[in-house]
């Protein structure tokens, strides 16, 4: 979705779109074995321009498939994201500004007269996958042993208890000679 600059009407203009699951991978790079695939976008925004900037406000609501890392299986994450940039146009761009503060994360900048939402959408979605996705709290895992998801099967494996490294040194017995 591309949003020529100079037709943005005075009042703002309001956007909304569906994208499928194909549309996100062009944003991707090639060969990504990220673990995640999109089902689908929609998105509804509103732009407008303030002198040069434009501000872009809206939500998106994403289904994500994931694979839980513990069962290794996958499972759907629905993303509902409110986002809110600033986009400046390069130009502005100030070289001394070298330290990125908290608010910053909602500026950007663009070159051209063409702005592309793609690649904003796409970025806040891939910011909501967790770093450790769980299908449930209470997953249980794959048995260590036999390999078995322990969320359709029992096996009958005990967990084995890890030992601490510092074991060994339980029976050691230091000689105090002075």
């Amino acid at each position: 979705m591309q949003i020529n600059i100079s037709n943005i009407p005075e009042e703002g203009l309001s956007l909304r779109f569906s994208k499928s699951k194909e549309w996100s991978h062009q944003f991707l790079p090639t060969g990504d074995k990220s673990g995640f695939r999109v089902q689908n976008i929609e998105v509804s925004c509103f732009v407008e321009k303030v002198l040069k900037s434009v501000s872009i406000k809206g939500k998106i609501k994403a289904g994500i498939k994931l694979e839980c890392c513990r069962c290794l299986e996958e499972f759907n994450f629905p993303a509902e994201i409110e986002f809110k940039y600033v986009l400046t146009p390069v130009d502005d761009l100030k070289k001394d500004d070298l330290e990125l503060t908290y608010k910053d994360l909602e500026y950007n900048y663009y070159e051209g007269d063409v702005i592309d939402l793609g690649q904003i959408m796409v970025e806040q979605i891939v910011l909501q996958i967790p770093i450790k996705p769980l299908c449930s709290d209470s997953c249980k895992g794959l048995c260590p042993v036999c390999g078995v998801n322990l969320n359709i099967e029992k096996c009958d494996h005990k967990a084995q208890q890890i030992g601490s490294s510092f074991a060994a040194l339980k029976n050691f017995k230091a000689n105090k000679e002075r």
